[in-house]
């Protein structure tokens, strides 16, 4: 949401707004009295997120009935019915539906005491109630995601109340309304289950974390500290994009705003370069994406991650250290190879600034994050962690450039943009909440587990092809939070069932998910890298398809290999990941047809070859992956040796 010049709000040209819906035209532009409502409902979601981070989250029921209060309401006022309706102002209907949205909650809220006594009895007020609250939820993800997500809750309640009907393993003895409604209503298996309380306790926090970080000058730090860091090296900006959409990632949660906001500026100096269009705009995309598993804070799903698996939120954010690396190398090589390929050189002078002068302007940006990762490591509470980050990060601000210290105005608008950004993840955590709760009611999970079971016939590396169809199909549609959701719940048991370590199971179905952005026909971070690149979408998503190539295979790595999840000693973590980054430079190579010269199509295949020798961990394919990448390398660099004697 912005507002039109009266706003009092003040924001520096030169902010980066990571609110994907609001680039992409779907939010409403408020101003007058209006803003000033919606404003408020956000700041005052900041505030109450803030008091209960510094002193104690409420129980259950209560936090996240507060917190769905607010983000619930504001969907129907920052959201139209339909792209048809006014933009510029509220439609009556949509306070109304804000109004029973909140009335809703506040029943929750006023009387909970009264619904504990009734130990799940309900009353005609709950039945009511509570299909007035599925509806609105249904509609609150419609308009904050499109249609996808939503299909999904509807045809899980129309599982739900029809299960006779349905064949074979399928079918249940059915939950009518009457009963279905107060369940997704009043416990927390439903709409107020374990993803909105994951909303409500960690994800709104580290939104407006990002938020604030961003006002506070990050995004243009992460890109100058990118092109000073990777500028002066072979193929230097691509590889600056890279860099710049990891640390963006510990911003931002979304890919297509990741892929906006860095790609504004460093797709035109790739182009520049000499990359084309399609490349550039895969580079960027690709990269995106990956923030959303780049640790310290990686998408949402994370979050619910680590309650669904019973883990803090640090061991998630270790075990996701060495894939997210991986991923991202596997990039950089592709960039890389590509420089090679086309002779694209390096930047020179004000394009590629020092590392020192770029350090010494924003060096006190990076220390929010430091101690994000210290607090973590220590321990303490994701709550508390992210807490201590955002006032560190308010007081080091007035360290940098006078145009970006927080003042109290800027604070405001911080803390606006905060609550604002975390209405969608917010709508997909209650809208999936549906989809668990018919999943615990029905038991279609387990039904589900047995199903690829059988349908794999116990081969694991089938159930595993499955599930990532599976994971990537329902990705393309939903986001990331809702994807992961449903797939760990139904995928997720049926892996753990064959062997495979449940943390293993879940970062697997989380990778996949992430990848559907960059898999066409529906690969949205291509979609807004296309634009900015003047290139086809199309041929952009492929082309970032093939540069994501290593993401199809490091979920597969880490499965075999839990060394690379760092479980095990020192030393096997090492060979591990040495054995797993060749298998990387070889991909990469083989997709560019080009290591240190250009490959010719034998050299290509075997290189190829080599991440599938180092899957599953071998000392013999483990030596044959080496001896090809090191044959490969001395064959031609005698055939260089050979060709500069025959020219000289």
């Amino acid at each position: 949401m912005t507002t039109e010049n009266n706003t009092p709000l003040e924001q520096n040209p030169s902010d980066i707004d990571l609110d994907k819906d609001l680039i992409e035209g779907r939010k409403r532009e408020l101003s007058g009295w209006q803003y000033w409502v919606v404003a408020g409902l956000a700041l005052s979601a900041s505030l109450f997120h803030l008091y209960t981070a510094a002193f104690g989250l409420l129980s259950a029921m209560y936090q996240r009935g507060v917190h769905w209060m607010f983000m619930g309401s504001l969907i129907f006022l920052i959201y139209p019915f339909s792209k048809s309706r006014p933009r510029n102002k509220i439609d009556i209907w949509d306070w109304v539906l804000a109004g029973l949205m909140a009335a809703g909650c506040l029943n929750i809220l006023l009387n909970w005491d009264a619904i504990a006594m009734r130990e799940g009895m309900p009353i005609p007020s709950d039945i009511y109630i509570g299909i007035m609250m599925i509806v609105l939820v249904i509609e609150a993800g419609r308009r904050s995601m499109g249609w996808p997500l939503p299909i999904v809750a509807i045809i899980a309640i129309i599982y739900a109340v029809f299960g006779p009907y349905f064949p074979g393993v399928l079918a249940h003895g059915g939950f009518p309304l009457e009963e279905l409604a107060p369940f997704q209503y009043l416990r927390t298996d439903g709409i107020f289950g374990v993803p909105l309380g994951v909303s409500a306790s960690f994800i709104f926090l580290f939104v407006l974390f990002g938020a604030i970080l961003s006002v506070s000058g990050a995004g243009q730090f992460f890109i100058d500290l990118s092109l000073a860091v990777t500028g002066r090296s072979q193929g230097g900006p691509g590889k600056a994009a890279v860099v710049a959409s990891g640390l963006m990632g510990t911003v931002s949660g979304s890919s297509v705003a990741n892929a906006v906001t860095t790609g504004a500026f460093t797709i035109p100096l790739m182009k520049k370069a000499g990359y084309t269009p399609n490349f550039a705009g895969a580079v960027v995309a690709a990269s995106s994406t990956g923030g959303q598993v780049m640790p310290p804070v990686m998408g949402a799903a994370a979050f619910i991650m680590a309650q669904f698996l019973g883990i803090s939120y640090w061991d998630i954010v270790v075990a996701a250290a060495i894939p997210a690396t991986l991923y991202f190398i596997s990039i950089v090589a592709m960039v890389h190879f590509r420089a090679g390929k086309r002779g694209i050189q390096s930047l020179t002078g004000e394009t590629a600034p020092r590392v020192g002068r770029v350090l010494k302007e924003g060096w006190h940006l990076l220390l929010p994050i430091i101690t994000l990762v210290v607090f973590l490591a220590l321990g303490y509470s994701a709550v508390k962690a992210v807490f201590w980050s955002i006032v560190i990060m308010v007081a080091v601000s007035w360290i940098g450039k006078p145009e970006y210290r927080m003042t109290p105005k800027r604070i405001l608008h911080a803390l606006i943009d905060g609550g604002l950004g975390a209405v969608e993840v917010a709508a997909a955590c209650a809208c999936s909440g549906l989809v668990i709760g018919v999943i615990g009611i029905t038991g279609i999970g387990l039904a589900f587990s047995s199903f690829v079971i059988s349908l794999s016939q116990g081969i694991l590396p089938l159930a595993l092809i499955l599930t990532m169809i599976g994971s990537i199909i329902l990705g393309m549609g939903v986001p990331t939070t809702a994807q992961y959701i449903i797939t760990s719940t139904l995928a997720a048991p049926a892996l753990y069932q064959m062997g495979v370590p449940l943390m293993s199971a879940h970062l697997f179905c989380l990778y996949f998910g992430v990848l559907a952005d960059v898999t066409p026909p529906v690969a949205l971070a291509t979609y807004a890298a296309a634009g900015i690149a003047g290139s086809n979408a199309m041929k952009t998503g492929f082309t970032a398809l093939v540069t994501a190539m290593a993401g199809f295979l490091v979920p597969y790595m880490f499965i075999y290999n839990p060394h690379l999840l760092f479980q095990g000693n020192i030393l096997q973590i090492g060979l591990s990941f040495a054995t797993a980054l060749m298998g990387i430079i070889g991909l990469s190579a083989g997709v560019q047809g080009y290591y240190i010269a250009p490959l010719s199509i034998i050299e290509r295949l075997a290189l190829l070859a080599v991440p599938f020798l180092l899957i599953v961990p071998n000392w013999m394919t483990d030596a044959a992956g080496l001896a090809i990448l090191l044959g490969v390398y001395f064959l031609q660099k005698m055939k260089a040796k050979s060709n500069n004697t025959l020219n000289g």
